[in-house]
């Protein structure tokens, strides 16, 4: 699977995520941010990823993703960076 379909599906599943807010003109592509762009809380980040998981298996961990990471970097994080990661653990499965 290309990083190109897994961040397509990364931004349905965050669409479906953030259902019933108005993302108005913010697409979601891989340079979108997760708090600037989205305003992304951590009760959207758990929702997030359960659906990750449901959808590509228990082999993705959004959680210990983000413990591996500083404050900063999980408020700097971009839907590519999480597209990327879900890529790579796909291809050592």
């Amino acid at each position: 699977m290309t990083t190109e379909t897994v961040l397509a599906e990364i931004g349905d599943l965050i669409r479906e995520v953030l259902d019933g807010y108005d993302l108005g003109a913010v697409p979601i592509t891989s340079d979108t941010s997760f708090d600037a762009d989205l305003a992304f809380e951590s009760i959207d980040l758990v929702v997030l990823g359960t659906l990750l998981a449901e959808r590509y298996g228990s082999g993705i961990d959004l959680a210990g993703f983000l413990s591996a990471r500083t404050l900063s970097e999980i408020i700097t994080l971009r839907v590519g960076d999480l597209a990327g990661y879900v890529t790579a653990r796909l291809e050592h499965a």
